[in-house]
């Protein structure tokens, strides 16, 4: 399918060539007919793309913060390249648009296939031709409301929200300053309401619009025209002023507020709806008292996952008009004509043209604010209703090819499929790769995120013993990333075509925590070596079940990707510290840092506690360091919320404690870990220097950057794909650090030590 896509560092522009998305549970996959263009915020980001990086750091001086904490806790070099690879990547534009439904998923039988329906969300309804949408995001069309009109759907929901948050009433006055889309769409809303609408915009054209969908008066900015809108302003509220400014003006001049100030009547409410500067005036805000508000997106429920990916409606007793409400409301308004819509379209491009529509768009030379992408008849695209394939293999063409290469806000999540492979018997298992001559080891990946694209897949490339086959993820764009990055041969969204490939050696699993189980045991199922992304398993069921498919299939070729002791610095500091006599102690303190309110780690409900996604690193390094497994795990809570402070005992009868804190300073090492035994101390700082007490003075070596040991991980797994030797770590040590990770969780239920 064809997929309009930029690239945040080059500002390159692209229609991509890439697999269509799978259905997934809990929404409907759309045929597009037409996708919203949105002037503001796409041509915004087009614009910021177009910046040097120096440009680019100024325009998002929250993100140059977060890189520069990140330097200060993994180095220079880490940081580059993980910047980077958000950098070099084609990321998705568009959020609204109007398409038929063409496959439904379990728990979204409210739909039907062939029914129109417009979609919302700037990850869900992309300017493509498929897109798979989430229940909450998605409305039906009434019958009679054209398709090209339902597709400005969530704008107008924007506009929507921003007049609810003003709280208008019948008969009061409100000035739109700002008329490009949101703020026609406001002044066409307000005018259903009963309010009386004056405009501000600097385009005259923009002026006249407005008055012809009911506006009272509109004008420029300048001191002339703010001032005639000023006397009609207070002669229709009887010099009282405006009960009501919406600001849906962009831009950094600070003049939208201070007008608004101005025209603003005693106490009356200022919401800001676009990305509008907002250096108030004090004394003009103070003097009047007045109330100003944001309105946030398409309103309540964005931004939250249980309710835009999860489907968890709020009840409307409690929370009245959610975006999805603002959905339907909007296009019910069409439906009953309340509200005009086809005054606003400017202008229809085939998707093909996309690159061409934004470059007339960013010169300002196409008059308009509405304009949109068309799509091919759906007896072209398909030929009939049915779902495009979910195991639809495609390759990045066309711009792809070019050379180019932002912020990329992909996440590292892929379907994991709801197909389940046949389990082969013990006698029917798939050895590895037949030997030294047998050739490069190919690999099969299930996520391409950036995890993945950052920290293994730049390995695997060089790597003259791996062939990087085919790859599946859950978004299109990560598939056509990864191929043009990385030179994978197939491109999906379906796991199911990864998983069934014969020719594959090996499968690495890199998705969402929840979804490792199921698809180790189903690679494991097919004769395939595995290597997953830590955590092997959530649960102790999902661990139980993948020691029986390997006790069943007889294929033990797994590995976990714990890296930490394949660091060249500890390994070096292991042979340095010795064997001492006796037990040792090892004390290992990780600054694990604030999350991102946006992080899915925060749906522990799902994919567990944000300790049992990374402990596993820690409690395998112990492991791996004393040569012996853990046995009993005693945790207690620490001082924020999801930290732990975890004791572990040894075989060996060595102790461990990990310290797991995130109210440290940011810029503090993330991970230091301290040794004792036999006379001797031993403590690595971040994996950047290391030094051992031996005598009456510490040996420190240092390292030229930050190398947590993926390389040499990786190099040890394929070697042993290729040569069919053993796993570079024991299945019964996977097994034992990941039961250990689990018991952490138990026992701070428990409140008691807990056996591994």
């Amino acid at each position: 399918m064809k997929q309009v896509a930029q690239n945040y560092k080059s500002g390159e522009l692209a229609v991509l060539d890439v697999p269509p998305p799978g259905c997934q549970p809990g929404g409907v996959l759309v045929r597009s007919l037409y996708s919203l263009i949105s002037t503001g915020t796409e041509l915004m980001k087009v614009g910021e793309a177009k910046l040097s990086l120096v440009g680019k750091a100024k325009a998002r001086p929250d993100q140059v913060k977060k890189v520069l904490d990140t330097v200060a806790q993994q180095g220079l070099r880490s940081t580059y390249q993980k910047v980077m690879n958000k950098l070099d990547s084609y990321t998705p534009l568009g959020y609204s648009l109007c398409g038929v439904v063409v496959e439904v998923g379990a728990g979204a039988e409210e739909f039907s296939v062939g029914q129109l329906v417009a979609a919302a969300g700037n990850e869900f309804a992309l300017h493509a031709e498929y897109n798979w949408v989430p229940v909450n995001l998605c409305v039906p069309v009434p019958d009679g409301v054209p398709a090209e009109q339902a597709a400005f759907s969530t704008v107008g929901a924007i506009a929507m929200q921003g007049v609810r948050q003003a709280e208008v009433q019948l008969g009061e006055t409100a000035v739109v300053i700002g008329l490009g889309l949101v703020g026609q769409l406001c002044v066409r809303l307000l005018v259903a309401a009963g309010v009386r609408v004056f405009g501000i915009d600097t385009v005259e054209d923009r002026c006249r619009m407005a008055e012809k969908a009911g506006a009272l008066a509109c004008s420029s900015p300048d001191e002339a025209g703010v001032a005639s809108l000023e006397r009609s302003l207070l002669e229709a509220s009887n010099g009282l002023g405006a009960d009501h400014i919406l600001l849906a003006a962009g831009g950094h001049s600070n003049g939208p507020v201070e007008t608004a100030a101005r025209l603003a009547r005693d106490r009356a409410r200022v919401v800001d709806i676009g990305k509008t500067k907002l250096d108030l005036p004090w004394n003009a805000y103070y003097d009047k008292e007045l109330d100003v508000r944001f309105s946030r997106s398409y309103g309540p429920g964005r931004y939250d996952d249980r309710y835009e990916l999860q489907g968890i409606d709020y009840p409307a007793g409690y929370v009245r008009w959610t975006e999805r409400r603002n959905l339907e409301c909007f296009v019910d308004l069409i439906a009953r004509e309340q509200i005009d819509i086809q005054s606003l379209i400017a202008g229809t491009f085939p998707i093909a043209d996309a690159t061409d529509a934004y470059a007339k768009l960013s010169t300002g030379s196409l008059p308009g604010v509405g304009f949109l992408f068309e799509y091919p008849d759906v007896d072209q695209a398909v030929g009939n209703t049915a779902s495009p394939g979910a195991g639809a293999t495609g390759t990045a063409s066309g711009a792809a090819d070019a050379d180019a290469a932002p912020q990329a806000a992909e996440g590292t999540s892929a379907t994991g499929g709801e197909a389940t492979a046949a389990p082969l018997s013990p006698t029917k298992r798939r050895e590895p790769a037949g030997g030294p001559a047998s050739g490069a080891a190919r690999l099969g990946f299930i996520g391409a995120g950036n995890y993945a694209s950052s920290m293994l897949l730049p390995h695997l490339q060089n790597n003259t013993n791996a062939t990087l086959a085919r790859v599946a993820t859950n978004k299109s764009l990560s598939a056509a990333n990864a191929q043009r990055k990385f030179g994978f041969e197939e491109i999906s969204t379906s796991s199911q075509e990864v998983l069934n490939d014969d020719t594959l050696d090996a499968i690495f699993v890199v998705t969402r925590h929840s979804t490792h189980a199921d698809l180790t045991c189903q690679a494991l199922e097919a004769g395939k070596a595995v290597f997953v992304e830590k955590p092997l398993a959530l649960t102790t069921e999902d661990v139980d079940r993948i020691v029986a498919t390997v006790e069943a299939t007889g294929n033990d070729r797994l590995m976990v990707g714990f890296n930490r002791r394949f660091s060249p610095l500890l390994t070096d500091l292991k042979q340095r510290f010795g064997t001492p006599g006796g037990n040792q102690s090892i004390r290992y303190l990780v600054n694990a840092g604030k999350l991102d309110p946006s992080s899915w780690y925060l749906d522990q409900g799902k994919e567990g506690s944000r300790f049992a996604g990374e402990g596993g690193h820690f409690i395998d390094t112990l492991a791996w360091w004393l040569d012996s497994l853990p046995t009993d795990v005693y945790a207690v809570p620490g001082p924020e919320h999801g930290d732990v402070v975890i004791t572990l005992k040894f075989a060996n009868g060595s102790v461990g404690t990990i310290s797991y804190v995130s109210g440290g300073n940011s810029r503090f090492p993330k991970e230091t870990i301290d040794i004792t035994g036999g006379g001797r101390n031993a403590r690595l700082d971040n994996f950047a220097s290391a030094s051992v007490w031996t005598g009456r003075k510490p040996a420190t070596k240092k390292a030229r950057g930050t190398d947590k040991g993926q390389r040499t991980e990786l190099e040890a797994f394929v070697n042993a794909v290729k040569h069919g030797t053993k796993m570079p770590i024991s299945f019964d040590a996977l097994i034992a650090t990941t039961r250990a990770t689990i018991s952490v969780d138990r026992s701070l239920a428990s409140g008691a030590a807990e056996k591994v």
